[in-house]
């Protein structure tokens, strides 16, 4: 396989929501495999070695130039644009393409020495020391002056070479809240073109709390020790607006040299702060992501229970869910621009992969619509922060276990390239995504981490939904809030949806519009099943509390309301009641208790304690063709996936029922409509599985026959083409 344009043509129709553009780019078509490649940071020349062991190992994609803005101009206004021609050169000659970058987000010292000013700021007049990256304003006037004139420099000078495919702008963007005083005062401004006068400020954000009324605009305090939720929220989603602005100004520049035949993207580390992936992607082309990932024992099925999520997520349900994210942003295929090639994360962070375990999240990652895999990256540092960030090579430089276990996968990409290409991934049940829930659950969190608030309570509380809807079998598909209703019209008919994803999970939603939570009762009254999660509905699009009975405008049609709710210090047992979904032992709620009164509903579940026990844990209303599901607390693993197994059945698809233990099914459709079965074993030892239909394994040619056994190794995965 190789990247040449007649091996990149696409058919995708959901690339036209892009504005403006009369000629649209492709996605790339099979799927691309690779990684970055920064041939500057080698302490010894080796392209040519370098770019002969990629091509062995099936790469047929690099991404370069993102990091090194002092390498392209090492002095102001001094450019040196030469050397990366070798490197595009050499890999046009082997048939690899190139994602180009634009090195914005790592200023050289020349620009922080000439323009102090242009140092970001954390809080209000304290400048962040430069020493790491991305520590700009990257609003201020200087700083993109010269952003611009280093990327129309790059971009004009390698824009048409043959190798280039698409262009990266900047990098993991929004890494920071911008504290600068020029940014304080767009804010000030931003708020006065929203509002119009303090008056209707002071009203709609309540500031008569503690003495907090403005008598004009210059009394609005800075940020820094704010504590008040409305003036949280709105400083969140301004901040994430700065970033989407950011982007879409270096895509607009990129396009104008290098026109709209070539994709534009930029990568996204997802828990960025200032990050909206749902507005950042309106004016790109394609989205693309870093999932990162706890290895080794942290990849086991089933996980244990409370394993960290940051930056690097832990379990496998978490690069599903992260998979399903990256989808989630344009709903539609995307790329991963960064994921593990060894250990990542530092000098005290190493649990390289098992073997098997990097074709296992590859092969998941592509059947749930990644059109390309890229590692980070091909050599491993030998000096800077990210010394012990291992590469595809050691930093002996010679090819390794590393090496050996991607070259199979390239090697099976290969193999599979008419089979996977044009994937869309299956979904059984539907999950709301809510970037303003995210930021109003940061500002007042629901969950405690210990004796201190949990800032991060929005992603556990989606996450234990997610986690059991991936151990149940049932694949998601996640819908942002803002793809549903833009809080006067719906932008997606409710019946659609209920047709296309007949259960639609809805937890911890407390940012919501009136127009939003109607939608969602439109959905259930059309006979979709709506699964109500604690937090949804509380607060209005302003963060105020709601007056009206909890669940906000959905309470009559849940036949179920509540005024009380408590935190847990501990998990709490739950049982199921009659006609209520069957629960193995051992399940239980946790970190939270809406005390939920059912007004018709039928009660599900009840938690088994003295003062709790007297409210229902899960009830279930009918309306219209459909019905209500209200959880009241945070499911426990296996509590989540007698929830999910129950919500979403099997129904007429027997490959869900191989899922047992550690085994996955993941399914998808081809881009010529045929099924694709990915079977993985999430363990050591073996495991079998009966097919329930004939299948062609597109790795190695084999057929079994329906009824036929296939047998899986350790840490093994089995691509299969249903015949």
């Amino acid at each position: 396989m190789t990247a040449h344009d007649d091996d990149l043509g696409s058919d995708d129709a959901a690339l036209s929501s892009r504005k403006d553009t009369s000629v649209m780019p492709s996605l790339p078509r099979p799927v691309l495999f690779g990684a970055a490649y920064y041939h500057e940071y080698q302490p010894s020349p080796r392209l040519e070695e370098d770019l002969d062991l990629m091509q062995q190992a099936g790469f047929t994609v690099i991404r370069v130039g993102e990091s090194t803005w002092s390498t392209w101009e090492p002095d102001d206004g001094v450019f040196d644009l030469d050397w990366l021609q070798p490197v595009l050169d050499g890999a046009h000659a082997r048939g690899i393409a190139v994602v180009l970058g634009t090195p914005t987000y790592a200023v050289p010292p020349w620009l922080a020495r000439k323009y102090p000013e242009i140092a970001a700021e954390r809080r209000t007049g304290q400048r962040i020391g430069w020493g790491a990256r991305q520590e700009m304003d990257l609003t201020h006037a200087a700083y993109r002056f010269h952003a611009e004139r280093v990327i129309r420099a790059v971009v004009g000078r390698y824009h048409d070479h043959p190798a280039v495919i698409g262009f990266q702008v900047d990098n993991e963007p929004g890494l920071e809240l911008l504290h600068n005083h020029g940014v304080f005062q767009a804010f000030v401004d931003d708020l006065r073109r929203t509002y119009g006068d303090v008056e209707t400020l002071n009203r709609e954000w309540g500031l008569v709390y503690w003495s907090h009324r403005l008598a004009t605009w210059a009394d609005l305090w800075t940020p820094d020790n704010n504590v008040q939720p409305q003036y949280d929220l709105a400083w969140r989603r301004f901040q994430a607006r700065l970033t989407t602005e950011f982007i879409a100004w270096q895509a607009g520049i990129v396009r104008e040299i290098a026109g709209p035949e070539k994709f534009v993207t930029t990568c996204i580390a997802y828990s960025r702060p200032a990050l909206d992936d749902r507005g950042l992607m309106e004016d790109l082309d394609v989205t693309a992501g870093n999932p990162y990932y706890a290895m080794q024992d942290a990849l086991e099925v089933p996980g244990v229970e409370g394993a960290p999520q940051g930056w690097a997520t832990s379990g496998t349900w978490s690069v599903f869910q992260s998979a399903d994210r990256m989808y989630s942003s344009r709903q539609e295929p995307f790329l991963v621009t960064e994921t593990n090639a060894g250990s990542i994360g530092g000098p005290s962070m190493n649990f390289p992969a098992y073997d098997g375990q990097w074709r296992q999240v590859a092969w998941a990652m592509v059947a749930r619509g990644a059109r390309m895999i890229e590692y980070w990256h091909w050599h491993t540092l030998h000096y800077g922060h990210e010394t012990y960030w291992i590469g595809v090579l050691p930093h002996d430089q010679r090819p390794g276990r590393v090496y050996e276990q991607l070259a199979q996968l390239g090697g099976e990409l290969q193999a599979a390239a008419d089979d996977v290409a044009g994937l869309v991934p299956d979904a059984a049940v539907g999950l709301l995504w809510s970037n303003a829930s995210l930021w109003g659950l940061a500002g007042q969190p629901a969950l405690a981490d210990g004796a201190e608030p949990d800032a991060d309570s929005y992603r556990h509380i989606v996450g234990a939904f997610y986690r059991g809807a991936f151990e149940a079998g049932a694949p998601v598909r996640i819908l942002h809030d803002t793809q549903l209703s833009d809080d006067a019209e719906d932008l997606r008919d409710p019946a659609e949806v209920a047709a296309e994803l007949p259960v639609l999970l809805v937890p911890g939603l407390y940012i919501a519009s009136d127009h939003l939570l109607g939608w969602l009762r439109r959905y259930a009254e059309a006979g979709g099943h709506l699964v109500l999660g604690p937090r949804t509905g509380y607060a209005d699009t302003g963060a105020r509390a709601r007056l009206e009975v909890k669940p906000a405008l959905l309470a009559e049609a849940a036949g179920v309301s509540y005024q009380e709710f408590s935190n847990l210090g501990a998990p709490l047992a739950v049982r199921a009641a009659d006609g209520g979904p069957e629960l193995p032992a051992g399940c239980h709620a946790t970190g939270w208790v809406d005390a939920l009164q059912a007004d018709g509903a039928a009660v599900l579940v009840r938690y088994e304690h003295p003062h709790h026990g007297r409210f229902p844990a899960v009830v279930q209303n009918a309306v219209g063709d459909g019905r209500i599901t209200t959880v009241g607390t945070v499911p426990d693993p296996a509590f989540a996936r007698a929830l999910l197994e129950w919500a979403a059945p099997a129904g007429e698809d027997p490959w869900r029922g191989l899922a047992q233990g550690a085994v996955t099914v993941t399914s998808a459709t081809t881009g010529d409509g045929r099924r694709l079965r990915v079977v993985h074993h999430w363990s050591w030892g073996t495991a079998g599985v009966v097919v329930p239909t004939a299948v062609r394994d597109v790795l190695s040619g084999t057929t079994t026959d329906a009824g036929g056994a296939l047998e899986l190794g350790a840490w093994d995965v089995r691509v299969l083409i249903e015949e």
